[in-house]
């Protein structure tokens, strides 16, 4: 089955963060292929839409950071992303991501995945190809000018591939996270079978301090610096029933302590790493 939470006896699940992201420019094919070939248990994404309607992995509102474009990706249609440059920018980028993407995809692979525009729909077919085991995490980005709509049209894809409920023909299961507890909410109303996962940037006072969730989600997503600061949070949600997903885990220290504190999910750029410190 698909790695839905921790099998104690090898450790945490190990998500790649936006793909293979130290490695390879973030939320692009080649990122995620590098992940797959690292052996991660499942890969990490955050989507949002374009300004007519097509789920992309992009993590900022703006374009300035991660392509050679300006302005919002919401403002922008899918063809119009299609024509930056989403991969250049990255200071480890090397030349053998060409080589990646032909070796994975065959000599009709497209050799400019390493710098295009991701739509979720590419990375799904690719996280079905790969033939295994595996969880695709989902971040849908709010505020967004789209509101509700993104989780509808995550929804809707998800039933497109038959991923919107338990499916034993299927070894790729799907969890979609926010940080918006509205957007959890609305997940499981518009998909209740789809596992949910609130993130965490910080604690308000009083908040979970019992281990519940709030809007039916079972799986927390603390970021690193809030199990730092507070290890005994991670007992608390498992007292309570509920898996703890951690981001962004990159330091060896950091992967130690996940490791010993029993967290079900370890969310890394350096997917291999992680795997390194659990030897698998």
């Amino acid at each position: 089955m698909p790695p839905e939470s921790s099998d104690r006896s090898t450790g945490p699940a190990v998500f790649a963060h936006r793909g293979s992201s130290a490695a390879f420019p973030e939320h692009t094919l080649a990122a995620y292929l590098r992940a797959l070939d690292e052996g991660a248990d499942g890969l990490e994404c955050d989507v949002r839409l374009t300004s007519d309607g097509h789920l992309v992995c992009v993590h900022d509102r703006r374009l300035d950071r991660t392509s050679n474009g300006r302005g919002l990706v919401s403002e922008l249609t899918l063809a119009e992303l299609d024509e930056l440059d989403f991969g250049s920018w990255h200071p480890a980028f090397p030349d053998t991501a060409d080589e990646l993407i032909l070796e994975r995809t065959g000599p009709n692979g497209d050799p400019r995945s390493h710098t295009r525009i991701l739509t979720l729909e590419r990375l799904l077919t690719a996280a079905i190809d790969a033939d295994r085991p595996l969880r695709l995490l989902i971040e849908t980005k709010h505020p967004t000018r789209f509101g509700g709509e993104v989780e509808a049209r995550v929804a809707a894809m998800l039933r497109q591939y038959g991923l919107d409920e338990p499916n034993p023909r299927s070894q790729v299961t799907v969890a979609v996270m926010s940080f918006s507890p509205w957007a959890v909410r609305r997940m499981r109303e518009i998909a209740p079978a789809v596992p949910t996962v609130l993130l965490l940037e910080f604690l308000p006072p009083g908040m979970i301090r019992d281990g519940r969730l709030p809007f039916g989600a079972r799986i927390a997503g603390p970021g690193v610096r809030v199990v730092r600061s507070q290890p005994d949070l991670v007992k608390r949600l498992h007292d309570q029933g509920n898996q703890v997903y951690v981001w962004t885990v990159n330091d060896p220290r950091d992967i130690d302590l996940m490791i010993e504190l029993g967290v079900d999910g370890i969310i890394s750029d350096r997917p291999r790493l992680v795997l390194d410190r659990l030897g698998r």
